[in-house]
């Protein structure tokens, strides 16, 4: 027997590693997933790119881009409200689709959490040198220190507690949005109330220049997805974990629509061009006669950073564990901190990797505004593929439950439609070198995988089969008892895997 195989045998024979039950409620699950969106991304550095295309109709384009959103969180959701386990998205993706794209969708998956998380990193360095300057300090940091020092001090929250990780992503991001919020309403109603008309009545804008703007709009939403891949971790899953995602959506995207419409308003109203500003918020902040916001606001945009790369390696982490279980990635990682029940392994792994990634860019260099934005475009490829799949496999499932119904077929096709939208856009019109190259390189990525996960079941016939059975039994283990009993909610069609001893083959 080869190597490989033994390895996928005793990796399909293992038990899932002990993670902390129940550690996680609503709150912590809904931090997770605003954490990965990070709406205050968004404010401080996206939102006058999506303006450069739509003008005053910002606000209805993030408005847009989250109803067409919200169709790919009713799929995602047709399986958290029924099963909840650790990286469910690859689980749920499988069981509608079937092993390999349950694998392909957890690959994906993989990549869009290590460019996110690249982009946090480097938006943590941005916001550093912007804090500094704030404080009236000259001169600047070295981005290598300010990334040490992110990634030292998340490894040892992510190492040492899971709720830690949780509650502190929830403070953090909490208090960025508080102190944007109370900024704009110093923009609001410092010289009295007045509705920006030309916002409201869409003056200026087109049908193709909302489309163009709604492609950078979806890229700032995603990430919703991320309390599902702490299933196994949750309190009461199949409530919170569906709540969590639909809430994080919903309002993230009411908090990026009233953004728009306060930086837009903001300035106009002081004679801005909202497109060429790099740092809007400490602009407006300055122009408003409330320059001491900068000091905040910069410190906000650094903590929320550091919470996305946090909230990026959980999710990760998370990922890796079935991925490891099953074989397609090193056995090394399918295991647990024995006291702290944490991926320890892999957590460290995902820093150090995120660590040589930027520390290369930069030495060859790439500046840290450069690799934020070309790693958030790169991420983006890996979530529409994630999205797809899990869209289409809803009904699938639903009929292997013997639950489909016509409204299902049309919300899935309504989220396909909706996802062609920035697929379309990241082609049209031709982005420049070297960005129109990176849809080729996740392709790559995903073609590797996908030839990686061929070759594992050749050397080891019945590898998709092990694995399916392996989802099956850990989602059936998430289904409250009486359910599991009357069958009626996984619609479990496999029999859980056996364990296989290393003379099977």
């Amino acid at each position: 027997m080869s190597t490989i195989t033994a390895e996928r045998q005793a990796g399909a024979s293992k038990g899932s590693p002990r993670l902390r039950k129940n550690a996680l409620g609503f709150p912590q699950l809904l931090a997770q997933s605003v954490a990965l969106i990070s709406p205050t991304m968004t404010a401080v550095l996206i939102i006058p790119f999506a303006f450069g295309d739509a003008g005053d109709g910002t606000w209805f384009a993030y408005f847009f881009a989250t109803i067409m959103l919200l169709f790919v969180v009713v799929g995602l959701n047709q399986f958290a409200k029924r099963s909840a386990t650790t990286g469910s998205m690859y689980a749920y993706t499988a069981r509608g689709l079937g092993a390999a794209a349950g694998v392909m969708s957890g690959w994906s998956l993989v990549w869009c959490y290590f460019f996110i998380g690249t982009a946090g990193l480097c938006g943590f360095a941005l916001m550093s040198e912007q804090f500094v300057s704030a404080l009236g300090i000259h001169g600047s940091v070295t981005p290598y220190v300010l990334w040490v020092i992110s990634a030292a001090i998340g490894f040892v929250i992510a190492w040492k507690d899971v709720r830690l990780s949780a509650v502190l992503t929830l403070v953090l991001e909490a208090l960025s949005v508080a102190c944007i919020l109370a900024l704009s309403a110093v923009i609001l109603f410092k010289h009295g109330f007045v509705v920006d008309t030309k916002q409201v009545e869409l003056k200026g804008a087109d049908l193709k220049s909302i489309d163009f703007a709604v492609v950078i709009c979806i890229f700032s939403l995603v990430g919703f997805e991320a309390a599902s891949t702490m299933g196994g971790e949750a309190k009461n899953p199949l409530r919170n974990v569906p709540r969590a995602v639909i809430w994080s959506l919903l309002l993230t995207g009411a908090f990026m629509v009233v953004m728009c419409y306060v930086e837009v308003l903001g300035a106009a109203h002081q004679h801005l061009s909202l497109g060429s500003l790099g740092a809007p918020l400490q602009t407006l902040s300055a122009a408003y006669g409330v320059s001491f916001f900068k000091i905040p606001v910069s410190l906000g945009g650094m903590v929320s950073f550091f919470a996305l790369t946090l909230s990026c390696v959980n999710s990760g982490t998370r990922i890796l564990l079935p991925l490891s279980k099953h074989g397609f990635v090193s056995s090394r990682l399918h295991k647990t901190h024995e006291t702290n029940l944490t991926p320890h392994t892999g957590i460290g792994l995902y820093y150090v990797v995120l660590l040589c990634f930027v520390f290369f860019l930069h030495v060859v260099g790439t500046s840290p505004l450069t690799m934020f934005d070309d790693a958030g475009t790169l991420a983006a490829f890996g979530f529409l593929f994630a999205y797809y799949m899990i869209t289409v496999a809803a009904p699938f499932y639903l009929r292997k439950l013997g639950e489909l119904k016509p409204v299902n077929i049309l919300m899935a096709v309504a989220g396909c439609v909706c996802l062609l939208v920035p697929l379309v856009g990241s082609f049209y019109p031709a982005p420049p070198w070297p960005v129109n190259i990176f849809p080729a390189m996740f392709v790559v990525f995903m073609l590797g995988g996908g030839a990686w996960l061929y070759a594992l079941n050749r050397r080891a016939p019945g590898t998709l089969s092990a694995i399916e059975g392996s989802l099956e039994s850990e989602l059936q283990a998430s289904v409250p008892s009486s359910d599991v009993e009357q069958g009626s909610r996984v619609g479990l069609a496999y029999p859980a895997i056996q364990p296989v001893t290393a003379g099977q083959q």
